[in-house]
């Protein structure tokens, strides 16, 4: 009786959302399978694209997984964790986004029967966790170093795995063209871990193969005044000043006051003005510079002062390219004009201007410090542009892991099909449930060629059974195979150059274990109602104000009594 009569404990506010137990778990695999689900068919070179349109009228074509992750609003708690880790993908080694989303959906469908038959999730991610380091360790061991070779054999290993990872992107069919280039880009800022050291400019027309790599800095034509023209378009060997200031005659920010008791004293105030910009510009012609920068405007009297020595300038050039051009040419940006020495000038070999397409552009080649690139990319549509600056952005990151950690795994699903073998193998040695759930993870493990069969228009069983066969070979001569993109059928994927470094693949298992663990580790979902202003609530506020400005007398809505005189008002 006493039991019956106690009292009801509220504890969440009226309205909160609570779910939980086995089909709030089920309920979060489902969303992360459907997110999955979105980018399966852009894995490998013949994924399609997804054309993405935005509240803002703007369109995106790209089958990047991060970049589509990114653009799509997913509200689902559960599912974001996916778009996280694509995300975390992306900035760590730049490739693998795809593969990462997919391997963290394929994980958590293995594990949702289980569940669903009363498995307790952390005897799942037990052996979720056993399993992801016993495959990024067979990885490692896979690995082939690139190490101890000459620059040229560096250079065409490099660009076999630019190559593959340009396969699966629009620009597919120029691969071969822009790995090498990548490469060159790559090699050019040699350890630099500063990534916009590496410069991508684009310019709508042409088509791809008029794209080129400038070693040193190209950047497009700054807004200029008249003058301009007059100036020398081309020098041999020049000395480049870089300023962060204005060289123009400025009207005073302030309200600056002059009491004059001469008028003609007026003219020398004036006269003082011009003598101080025109100090600055003797300061810059006599450094010896024959390219001027600067950050800031460069007006229409130094253009044309600059135009009548000979001298070459441009004002508001971005912070990012006067940065490149002063790792380029090793000269150092300038806050005044004072004591220029020949220490902080730059140099390069050549610097022009030149006309690619409709734009013009200023090239710095034959820099000495050479830390720094540009390519420059042409293409039909805007669209078509922005996806191929996506792509280069992927390449660029994976040939740079490459060249810091050396080690790198047949693609192609090779690894893949390798460590699901391996998995099974070490699964039969393990009593009890275990045994299962390291199965299971070896399977999901195989929807990386699978899926690039089914993208690809190929019989995904016939070719994954092929591909088991092989892997199964005692002699372990059958590692390095995985799927034939061209023939449906299957090859050894290192002997066909198709490789990404060690570093992505480890990455995308450790993230997408991480990530599945995440997920089958929540077993309450809890969701706080909105907060809805009381209606009285603004009135109440506006009395308040106002009983607040009649009070406060002069200032204020009310206090007309009291009212000042306020700045620039009619003296009564």
């Amino acid at each position: 009786m006493a039991a019956m009569l106690q009292p009801q404990i509220i504890l969440l506010k009226e309205g909160t959302d609570t779910s939980q137990g086995k089909a709030q778990l089920v309920s979060n695999i489902n969303a992360c399978t459907a997110v999955a689900d979105v980018v399966r068919t852009t894995l490998g070179p013949r994924g399609m694209d997804k054309l993405i349109h935005d509240d803002k009228g703007s369109v995106t074509i790209s089958n990047d997984g991060a970049t589509i992750m990114k653009l799509l609003d997913i509200v689902h708690p559960a599912a974001k964790i996916l778009v996280d880790i694509a995300k975390s993908q992306d900035s760590e080694v730049g490739d693998g986004t795809t593969t990462v989303v997919l391997l963290a959906g394929e994980f958590l469908k293995e594990a949702k029967p289980f569940i669903e038959e009363g498995v307790h999730p952390q005897n799942l991610i037990r052996s979720y966790r056993t399993a992801c380091n016993l495959a990024i360790e067979k990885v490692k061991e896979l690995a082939v170093s690139i190490q101890g070779k000459s620059l040229e054999e560096k250079k065409t290993l490099l660009a076999k795995c630019a190559a593959t990872t340009l396969s699966s992107k629009l620009i597919g069919g120029e691969k071969e063209f822009f790995a090498s280039m990548v490469v060159d880009a790559v090699i050019a800022i040699e350890n630099d871990d500063r990534l916009n050291m590496i410069g991508i400019k684009k310019v709508p027309g042409g088509n791809m193969r008029d794209s080129f790599l400038v070693n040193g800095v190209a950047f497009k034509k700054t807004f200029s005044y008249a003058g301009f023209e007059q100036q020398p378009k081309k020098f041999m060997n020049p000395k480049i000043l870089l300023l962060n200031i204005e060289l123009e005659l400025k009207s005073e920010k302030e309200n600056a006051e002059i009491r004059l008791s001469d008028p003609s004293q007026y003219q020398s105030i004036v006269d003082a003005e011009w003598n101080i910009i025109y100090d600055k510009l003797d300061k810059c012609v006599e450094s010896g510079a024959k390219v001027v920068l600067s950050r800031l405007a460069i007006g229409d009297l130094a253009t044309q002062y600059f135009a009548d020595r000979d001298i070459f300038c441009a004002g508001r050039v971005t912070e990012e390219d006067l940065q490149r051009v002063a790792a380029a040419t090793g000269g150092t940006v300038q806050t005044s004009v004072n004591n220029i020495i020949d220490e902080v000038l730059g140099t390069c070999e050549i610097f022009e201007e030149k006309q690619v397409g409709n734009e013009r552009f200023n090239i710095f080649s034959g820099c000495p410090s050479g830390r720094t690139a540009t390519i420059v990319l042409r293409g039909g549509a805007d669209q078509f542009i922005e996806e191929a600056e996506r792509s280069l952005h992927d390449a660029i990151m994976i040939v740079r892991r490459a060249v810091k950690n050396s080690t790198v795994v047949a693609g192609g699903g090779a690894i893949d099909m390798e460590i699901s073998h391996y998995l099974r193998d070490h699964a039969r040695n393990i009593a009890g449930k275990s045994q299962l759930f390291i199965n299971s993870y070896a399977k999901a493990l195989e929807v990386i060629p699978r899926q690039l069969c089914d993208n690809a228009g190929f019989d995904a069983t016939d070719v994954l059974n092929k591909l088991r066969q092989k892997h199964h070979i005692k002699s372990g001569e059958g590692a390095l195979y995985g799927v034939d993109i061209n023939t449906g059928g299957v090859a050894d994927s290192f002997a066909n150059f198709v490789w990404e470094p060690a570093v992505v693949k480890i990455n995308a298992i450790n993230a997408a274990t991480e990530a599945a663990c995440l997920v089958l580790s929540v077993d309450e979902t809890v969701k706080n109602p909105k907060v809805k202003a009381p209606a009285n609530c603004d009135k109440s506020e506006s009395a308040q104000g106002e009983a607040a400005a009649s009070a406060m007398g002069g200032r204020g809505r009310g206090g007309a009594a009291f009212r000042g005189r306020g700045r620039g008002m009619r003296r009564r």
